[in-house]
């Protein structure tokens, strides 16, 4: 009734099952690396509210704070920003105070010559309004401009994107 295993097909079963651990250590944490993101929850809304109200908002840019929390592999960070925030007729515009050029903040208004301006202290660079760069100036582009809302009286920033604004 019981059968003898022989020395050959021991070390078969052997060699096959310890491959089969070792092939399953390799295969598994792949198939998990590229299924993951199918089972990942998209974030709840992508839109940060800030303490700003959006009646507070005119014609001229004001700076904007912004705070979100920010996931570096396993070290999770709040992180504040800003943007600059402005009226154009019913539109609500925000733009990026990071310079095209080198990464350098822009202000408004920062330069007595150019009070209607964006101006970028490393090199004097210039932007208008909409964020396009003023030709003859170092910036090599237009500002980027963020997703903008206003969700319960408050003004709501969400991704960055290309400048819109601009032709």
């Amino acid at each position: 009734m019981s059968q003898k295993v022989t020395r050959r097909q021991f070390l078969n079963y052997s060699l096959m099952g310890v491959g089969s651990f070792m092939a399953a250590g390799v295969i598994l944490p792949m198939g998990r690396f590229a299924l993951d993101p199918l089972f990942q929850e998209e974030a709840a809304g992508s839109m940060i509210t800030t303490s700003v109200s959006a009646d507070e908002i005119t014609e001229t840019p004001i700076k904007v704070d912004f705070s979100y929390e920010q996931q570096d592999g396993w070290y999770e960070s709040e992180v504040t920003d800003f943007v600059w925030v402005y009226r154009d007729g019913e539109d609500i515009i925000a733009l990026s105070p990071v310079c095209k050029h080198l990464g350098c903040t822009v202000t408004w208004a920062g330069d007595e010559a150019n009070p209607n301006r964006f101006f970028c202290p490393c090199h004097n660079g210039l932007y208008e309004k909409n964020g396009q760069n003023v030709p003859g100036t170092p910036p090599r582009g237009p500002l980027d401009q963020y997703e903008v809302g206003v969700s319960d009286g408050y003004i709501t920033i969400g991704e960055m994107q290309a400048n819109e604004l601009v032709n």
